[in-house]
């Protein structure tokens, strides 16, 4: 495949002298932007992960931040859960719709003040989308991109790393809530999430300048811990259910088909633009959703396009994100299937680059 040339298109990163330092051996591109996706290989990261702590340059997850008296209103008129109890130090999981219900997004919610919050965002322009939205309703908002990068440390080990550079106060964080931490004589926050199953955290560094020196010290603290340079890992995200935009969901699906419908307060989520929409799919329910699927045979190729599914030669979905499972011996997948044939049990003929495979729906994901 060919090489991706860099560019000012291509944003670099505080951290990106360090990844490229530790030998990052692919990249993808998300939010305009370099994100790092092998470093040893893809299952060999994923070993490290699950044994070790690993530290990731995401800050491709760029902020949208809200600022001003309606920063709260703008807020709950993009998602459909239901954002009044929500206290500054929490983070929320949030499905961002359109007005037709369909997924424009599905970031973490970052609330810091009344009057002040940041959207986590996964691949996609949905500054534009809000920017839109608030001045369409002419709301007291400011909409922008603050200059906030996070750094995920993630796997078993990441109390231990960040306690040895920030305190033992990390420990007393709850899991998806952040606190207010010095670095250098900058305030750093700092939430207990990521985009793994393995633990860990998310520095929101709000400073280009201290990027590389807070990635030198988490290295320097961590030497004896085995850290590693990392990135989100394929592998363990399928095992643990973790959805991609783009990938398993785009705005053609609704959050009741990705199975976010937990998320989704629709009585309650008042001023949400796709709540009307949403009412009406609650009600009648989803005729497709995601589910994990099992695939038989030996490991199968990367999935860069969707893999037809059928049952007795009809299509009745597709599979959007594969890999080999070390751990499980067994292809996990995510998949989008028919009501018809999403029970846990039904057999699957799976369209593959290399032939067609049998395929299991699963009662759960793997982790």
């Amino acid at each position: 495949m060919a090489v991706i040339s860099p560019s000012r298109r291509l944003r670099r990163t505080p951290f990106s002298d360090g990844v490229e330092a530790a030998g990052a051996k692919a990249y993808t591109v998300y939010n305009h932007m370099l994100l790092a996706t092998v470093f040893d290989s893809v299952e060999a990261d994923y070993r490290h992960l699950k044994d070790y702590v690993q530290v990731w340059d995401v800050s491709v997850e760029r902020q949208v931040e809200l600022r001003g008296p309606d920063a709260g209103r703008l807020m709950q008129m993009l998602t459909p859960r239901d954002l009044r109890l929500m206290l500054p130090g929490q983070c929320y999981y949030v499905p961002i719709v359109d007005e037709t219900g369909g997924m424009l997004n599905d970031p973490v919610a970052v609330k810091l003040a009344e009057d002040r919050w940041w959207i986590s965002i996964a691949d996609s322009d949905l500054l534009l989308w809000v920017k839109g939205i608030a001045n369409g309703y002419r709301l007291d908002v400011l909409v922008d991109e603050p200059d906030v990068s996070p750094l995920a440390i993630q796997g078993p080990k990441s109390d231990e790393l960040l306690v040895r550079v920030f305190g033992d106060r990390v420990r007393d964080i709850r899991f998806f809530q952040f606190d207010i931490f010095q670095f250098e004589g900058r305030d750093l926050a700092i939430a207990r999430s990521g985009y793994s199953k393995q633990g860990g955290f998310e520095i929101y560094v709000d400073s280009t300048e201290c990027g590389m020196p807070l990635w030198n010290a988490l290295f320097a603290a961590g030497k004896d811990l085995n850290v590693r340079a990392g990135c989100p890992n394929t592998i363990e995200r399928i095992e643990a259910g973790f959805l991609s935009y783009g990938n398993d969901m785009t705005d053609d699906n609704t959050p009741h088909e990705c199975g976010l419908g937990r998320f989704c307060d629709t009585q309650t989520a008042i001023g949400c633009i796709g709540r009307d929409a949403l009412l009406r799919v609650a009600k009648e329910g989803p005729v497709q959703q995601i589910r994990p699927i099992s695939i038989g045979g030996n490991k199968v190729p990367g999935c860069d396009r969707p893999w037809p599914i059928f049952v007795n030669d009809k299509r009745v979905g597709q599979i959007t994100s594969a890999a080999w499972s070390p751990d499980f011996e067994t292809n996990v997948s995510i998949g989008m299937v028919r009501m018809t044939h999403w029970d846990p049990g039904t057999c699957l003929e799976i369209e593959t680059p290399d032939g067609m495979r049998n395929g299991i729906v699963q009662e759960s994901f793997w982790l």
